[in-house]
């Protein structure tokens, strides 16, 4: 049985989990993702029942039932790398004993939902708009520091790099959302679609402000790109590495996300409070 040492599997004084500040029993495996700290508070204003709160670092968490569903909420933070930290930890967390440090022989499947908000990238979605990720397509590097297959959609990726000039040094790569969990959030209010993950906000969607970017032409592109009925739909900045590493793991993601800007129109969304409390609870009733 494999042993996890302490410079690996790095835990605090209260024997929790080094970051995020947490222990098994304060988490459920129904889990939903926010990057802001307040959207954490925002999604269990819903809750029937709060049964735990905590809150290390930017990680915010709050576990609860709605409905009989127990379901937690925790903030990541921005972008993969804080991505990367949440999903090792709370595998840790279900399927490692962290008395002995080693790994339990009955695994734990969780169920991560993403809520965030995005950039659109086709003129004919609207904003505020329920944007939901059949597919990530990584423009980060956080899949290539683990052993993971990447091969699965090889045809589609092969489909987008040969459409679109990326700069040489990004290497994207493809996952699919959990098919299940993507379709219990599927109906007519959504638009399904690949979301581009990117490493940062500016130059990595193509953002130029004062600083020249190597991505001049890239969104259109982008907006461009079509596989039978399928289209690259929005920006965002975690999921590629969340659909990765849960698949690794034996664990279902999928990401709904509220789309905020349209870039191709360079409209900006001027409020989205109560469009955002719309759709936490949409997802609520369906995960």
């Amino acid at each position: 049985m494999k042993y996890f040492p302490k410079s690996e599997l790095v835990l605090n004084s209260s024997n929790e989990v080094y970051h995020l500040g947490l222990k098994p029993e304060n988490l459920s495996n129904k889990i939903i993702l926010v990057g802001d700290q307040e959207r954490v508070g925002l999604v269990s204003s819903f809750f029937d029942e709060i049964t735990h709160r905590s809150q290390h670092r930017e990680f915010n968490c709050h576990t609860g039932i709605y409905k009989s569903k127990r379901i937690s909420v925790i903030s990541t933070g921005i972008g993969t790398d804080n991505i990367d930290i949440t999903i090792n930890e709370i595998d840790a967390l279900l399927n490692i004993d962290l008395d002995t440090r080693t790994e339990k022989a009955q695994k734990q499947c969780a169920e991560f939902i993403r809520i965030g908000t995005c950039g659109i990238l086709q003129e004919d979605i609207p904003l505020h708009s329920y944007i939901l990720s059949s597919h990530a397509l990584g423009l980060d590097n956080i899949a290539y520091f683990y052993d993971i297959d990447l091969s699965q959609n090889s045809s589609l990726l092969k489909e987008i790099t040969s459409a679109i000039e990326f700069p040489k040094s990004i290497i994207p790569y493809l996952v699919e959302s959990s098919f299940d969990l993507t379709e219990k959030l599927n109906s007519h209010k959504v638009h399904k679609g690949i979301t581009i993950t990117s490493s940062g906000f500016y130059g990595p969607q193509g953002r130029q402000l004062r600083l020249k970017t190597k991505t001049e032409g890239l969104n259109e592109q982008l907006t461009a790109f079509k596989s039978d009925e399928l289209r690259i739909t929005n920006f965002e900045m975690e999921s590629s590495a969340l659909f990765a590493l849960s698949h690794a793991l034996g664990h279902k993601a999928t990401t709904i996300c509220l789309g905020i800007a349209n870039r191709p129109l360079m409209h900006f969304s001027e409020g989205y409070h109560d469009e955002m409390l719309e759709m936490i609870q949409y997802t609520l009733d369906r995960i």
